[in-house]
């Protein structure tokens, strides 16, 4: 397959700077989304062995800090937004400084050149993934390999609902510049088949989703294919960025409007 055969960018030919990639890379994971990884493998296993099944266990996310002092909720809300998209930024610096400042941003598709591109396939993205994937959830409960998930669950203050929002991207931005745009370029120069690459990359999305149950593992390596296969066709992480938000978005807002009047959900 083409798409897999041809490299983001390309190797590099000194071998002990490769090594240096390589485990700059592992560090970086094990720091962020691959600690995340470990945890949630470790949640699976402890809700497993529970006596009562996945499918009635529950997952939160999005919870107050301190729902009695909503001002002070507001502030813990804005730091954990503001702290989760610092490794992001460390994946960007990172990059930045082994490749020339523009190339470094141009070759995971972070400049701004393509806005119309970048905006109109974060839609048609998001509605591609996240119709179905809400289904597969639905599904995955149904069978009982999934928990339910509790997508918002902060106080109702008037913050709530931007705060849900800016939540929402602040994952979409870690995500998808770690999982993709940096892992598929320094793996990249490293010298790994981008096969490997994807691969992997997919494997890491989906165990960080585990304390989901196995539903939210499986989507989310379905999920980390689909959009690693559309970064190697078009080096642009901004669609990713642009439409994780927007899953998100849904994901989160959607429950906290909807859920107090379903049971379903």
């Amino acid at each position: 397959m083409k798409l897999l055969a041809t490299p983001v960018v390309e190797p590099l030919t000194r071998a002990p700077l490769r090594r240096r990639l390589q485990w700059e890379t592992w560090l970086l994971l094990a720091l962020t989304l691959g600690q995340s990884g470990v945890y949630a493998v470790l949640r699976i296993i402890e809700r497993m062995t529970r006596p009562e099944p996945l499918s009635t266990q529950t997952s939160v996310l999005n919870t107050s800090a301190t729902p009695d002092r909503p001002w002070l909720d507001l502030l813990y809300q804005v730091a954990n937004a503001a702290f989760l998209v610092v490794p992001a930024l460390m994946a960007v610096f990172l990059l930045v400084t082994v490749l020339p400042p523009a190339t470094g941003r141009r070759s995971m598709g972070l400049d701004g050149d393509r806005p119309p591109f970048d905006i109109g396939w974060g839609f048609a993205i998001a509605a591609c993934i996240g119709v179905p994937g809400l289904a597969f959830y639905l599904f995955a409960k149904a069978i009982g390999i999934n928990t339910t998930v509790a997508a918002a669950n902060l106080a109702d203050n008037w913050w709530t609902i931007p705060m849900l929002v800016i939540a929402a991207f602040a994952n979409a931005i870690v995500e998808e510049v770690v999982m993709v745009g940096y892992l598929f370029v320094r793996w990249a120069q490293a010298g790994w088949s981008m096969l490997l690459v994807l691969g992997v990359s997919a494997l890491v999305r989906g165990s960080y989703h585990l304390y989901q149950g196995w539903g939210g593992f499986i989507g989310n390596v379905v999920m980390g294919i689909a959009f690693g296969l559309f970064f190697l066709k078009t080096k642009r992480v901004w669609p990713l960025v642009i439409a994780h938000g927007l899953i998100d978005v849904v994901a989160f807002v959607g429950y906290a409007l909807v859920a107090p009047h379903v049971s379903w959900l």
